[in-house]
């Protein structure tokens, strides 16, 4: 039976689909039923493209799998300060380890958070700025390593609003399915040969009603954006600061920092 290994964050952990039990699924699941595969899930909500590197890849090679996931970067962008070049050698070393094992390795390029938010221009900007940068050191090692890459970033689908969950920053079972079908289309284009059955991107359970996005909210969303008030938006606001300072090519300004983790 295939192996498959998905290493990430909380996309990748499943957040976004709940099961009617309360547990997460998410697209690797779904990819992994559709291929036959057995699947080994070891993304941990908040991991940075570093946490991969010391924490995943290690776990990862050991499972020597036939087709690994690496989904990560979101968390990295969010961080003071930000090294595209150091994320880089972190995507570098987690794909070449992995495909010198002879895995074939499925990688993304990220949408922008920004637009889902809504967020106003001086907050949008150097968050769009650091996802491009993300984006084109993700493009190189896809490139150098010939993974199957999917452009999320440029794809129309990915900003539609039904892909997201109520927070907006993690993709809902139709986002989640979404992923699984696009990956499953370009690693059957990949091999040559249908693989299994294609995912199915329809849900199979309803997104959620008015009341129950207002009950989410009543009952978790206001815990999760007294949080988020906490170490997101202060983050953000000092992104547009150090881009009216010196255009993010300087640190922040003394008393000024971005959050641990975001998703």
């Amino acid at each position: 039976m295939t192996v498959f290994v998905a290493l990430g964050d909380s996309t990748t952990v499943g957040f976004g689909d709940r099961m009617p039990d309360g547990s997460w699924r998410g697209w690797a699941p779904i990819l992994a039923a559709a291929l036959g595969a057995r699947l080994h899930n070891i993304a941990s909500s908040g991991a940075q493209s570093a946490d991969v590197v010391t924490d995943q890849l290690p776990r990862a090679l050991d499972l020597r799998p036939d087709v690994a996931a690496v989904l990560v970067g979101t968390n990295d962008t969010l961080r003071s300060p930000f090294d595209a070049t150091r994320v880089g050698r972190n995507l570098e070393r987690t794909v070449a380890a992995l495909r010198a094992t002879g895995a074939e390795v499925l990688t993304i390029r990220l949408p922008d958070p920004g637009r889902m938010f809504g967020l106003p221009g001086p907050l949008a900007r150097p968050l769009a700025r650091r996802m491009r940068d993300l984006n084109a050191a993700a493009d190189l090692v896809a490139a150098r390593h010939a993974t199957v890459h999917f452009d999320a970033a440029g794809n129309a689908d990915s900003y539609d609003r039904r892909m997201w969950s109520v927070d907006r920053l993690h993709p809902s079972e139709r986002g989640h399915r979404f992923l699984a079908c696009s990956f499953y289309d370009l690693l059957t284009a990949r091999l040559g040969t249908v693989i299994g059955t294609r995912p199915d991107p329809a849900p199979s359970s309803p997104p959620p009603t008015r009341t129950a996005q207002a009950w989410w909210m009543a009952t978790q969303g206001t815990r999760w954006m007294i949080r988020r008030s906490t170490d997101l938006l202060p983050g953000l606001f000092s992104l547009a600061i150090a881009e009216l300072f010196s255009g993010e090519t300087a640190e922040l300004p003394p008393g000024l920092s971005l959050p641990d983790r975001v998703a």
